[in-house]
């Protein structure tokens, strides 16, 4: 019978009870479906708390987008702007605006919690901030 998991080693546990009846494939709406489905929310309710996974920054949302659709950064010009917007934009040089957060949405179905996030901005490298750079 399953039950709440509290430990990784009752986790790893319920993996492998999971695995027995997966095998044997059970019947929809028997006792041994409805064990091996409750199972499944016990584990997902589980790995949710122990490895919450958080959202994606909101460029990399759209570059995951382009690469799914196959889009290229013309393709984004009317949900973003010029061709010099949409390249400030991926580049990380201009913040998306609350027009081009509603058309991405829109347009591209990415969620409004992904692109109305703080984008992570990570330090850009200067000559300066490199010594050893001079070094060579």
């Amino acid at each position: 019978m399953a039950r709440i998991i509290h430990t990784d080693a009752e986790h790893h546990d319920a993996l492998a009870a999971l695995d027995r009846p997966m095998e044997i494939d059970p019947e929809s709406g028997t006792p041994e479906s409805d064990e091996l489905q409750f199972l499944a929310l016990v584990i997902e309710d589980y790995e949710k708390a122990r490895w919450p996974i958080g959202l994606p920054d909101p460029v990399d949302a759209i570059r995951f987008c382009m690469d799914q659709q196959g889009l290229t950064r013309r393709d984004l010009e009317p949900y973003i702007g010029s061709r010099a917007r949409v390249s400030e934009v991926l580049s990380g040089k201009r913040a998306l605006g609350i027009r081009m957060i509603r058309a991405l949405h829109a347009g591209l179905d990415i969620p409004l919690e992904v692109l109305v996030q703080e984008p992570r901005r990570e330090r850009q490298a200067s000559w300066d901030a490199q010594p050893w750079l001079g070094a060579v």
